[in-house]
């Protein structure tokens, strides 16, 4: 993990890696005349979140894609399960094949607080093992901790660095149509040109909402452009979350390893 970097939950874990977990208060929206584009994002921000409260827990097929250590890693694909009370997580990676059979669990209060991995290869013949969500092997591919996994997380950080932005009002906001995976979503795009103005994350972060469901299917952070580059940015981490499916009824036998 680049420990020097601030978490930020668009999550995975490439095995695990996700976002940080942060408890901010929703947006309030202020006078329709005076609204401006980070304004509008809030509110659609906090209309994701109302619609999450009402998910217990969800299933759904992760891609992600990090960079560690200044290395962009390869995509990866995992089966996503997650209830959010008490917080659960179930994570099989499919690809790459270095990994694939690999599978990681946590339970928010459980297991003296350790999370649970099957290791693929020969130590896999031993079951699942504890390990320590911040054990440095934990962030050897994965940027972020697998207590700040999931849509929930996402939503929270997110809230927390925009609200941040409000204030400081440095932020640019492009919020368009588009369509993601298929789907038609609301894509929202936001600069941050003057790295020293705050604690930014990244300097492009890019978030769509689904506009069905109105939770998020995809992120993606982006470095700041490097001195004289006219690029955006070294992608930092990319995430896409597939065939959602929310209120599935998932039991304690999902997250019992």
């Amino acid at each position: 993990m680049d420990r020097n970097k601030q978490s930020r939950p668009w999550l995975s874990l490439g095995i695990l890696g996700f976002l940080t977990l942060v408890q901010p208060t929703f947006g309030q929206a202020p006078h329709t005349e005076s609204l401006t584009d980070l304004d509008r994002a809030i509110a659609l921000l906090d209309e994701a979140r109302q619609h999450f409260r009402n998910v217990r827990d969800y299933e759904c097929r992760l891609l992600k894609q990090e960079r560690i250590q200044s290395v962009l890693l390869p995509q990866s694909v995992m089966t996503m399960k997650v209830r959010n009370e008490p917080f659960s997580i179930y994570l099989r990676c499919e690809s790459p094949d270095t990994d694939k059979g690999l599978e990681v669990c946590y339970v928010a209060g459980r297991n003296h607080g350790m999370m649970r991995v099957h290791p693929v290869g020969v130590l896999g013949i031993f079951g699942f093992q504890s390990l320590d969500p911040h054990d440095p092997r934990a962030f050897e591919k994965n940027r972020h901790c697998i207590t700040e996994a999931g849509l929930g997380n996402l939503l929270d950080s997110t809230a927390h660095y925009w609200n941040m932005e409000r204030r400081l009002n440095k932020t640019l906001v492009r919020i368009t149509d588009d369509e993601l995976s298929g789907r038609p979503c609301t894509r929202i795009e936001t600069i941050h040109p003057d790295r020293q103005a705050g604690v930014f994350y990244g300097y492009r972060c890019v978030l769509w909402l689904d506009k069905a469901t109105h939770l998020p299917i995809g992120s993606e952070t982006y470095d700041w452009p490097r001195p004289g580059s006219a690029e955006s940015g070294d992608l930092l981490e990319w995430y896409r979350y597939l065939d959602l499916r929310c209120n599935v009824g998932l039991g304690d036998d999902v997250f019992s390893h």
